[in-house]
């Protein structure tokens, strides 16, 4: 197979996030707003390329106050920085799991972030067409892009950690 070029389908696909809070226990929350593309070779992955854009105030923890604080200059600061954008660089790997390297923009800072992919393969959907699937995860330390909002609780410890770790269901048809 050669370079296939792919669209992400954001209606069956996710770009999600999970943070420890309080020490003791993970907020789950996604991004309802995002788009993305990609060039894909099944025989030689090294080929490939993605390119992702998210729209920060789109952030949804199923929470409306903490969405708003999300979306304040103590996080995302969405109005000075809309988007949050990814663009891989290098792709490495075998046919099924592979090693997306790419920049990762979120603030202003942009950081190269490797995300851990897993080819699920195709299909053909009757009205929908030929389909695609991955699974991807990548973790990363939010004060590197600048987030460094945190409260010290009583008890020790913070209540949101550093680390945040990011899961993405990219469902993909091909581009005509």
């Amino acid at each position: 197979m050669a370079l296939q070029s792919w669209n992400i389908d954001v209606v069956h696909s996710t770009v999600g996030f999970t943070v420890r809070h309080l020490m003791v226990s993970k907020v789950h929350g996604l991004f309802t707003k995002w788009s993305g593309s990609f060039a894909f070779d099944e025989e030689n992955p090294a080929a490939s390329h993605v390119q992702v854009q998210i729209e920060v105030a789109s952030v949804d923890t199923r929470e409306p106050q903490r969405d708003g604080h999300l979306r304040s200059g103590d996080f995302f600061e969405a109005e000075k920085f809309p988007h949050m954008t990814f663009k891989s660089t290098s792709v490495e790997g075998s046919k099924n799991h592979f090693k997306v390297t790419g920049d990762l923009t979120l603030r202003g800072v942009t950081k190269p972030v490797v995300l851990d992919v897993e080819y699920a393969g195709r299909t053909v959907h009757p009205q929908m067409g030929e389909r695609a699937g991955f699974s991807a995860h990548t973790s990363i330390n939010r004060k590197d892009f600048g987030v460094s909002f945190n409260q010290v609780l009583d008890t020790g410890g913070v209540a949101v950690s550093e680390k945040v770790d990011i899961n993405i269901e990219v469902e993909a048809t091909k581009a005509a």
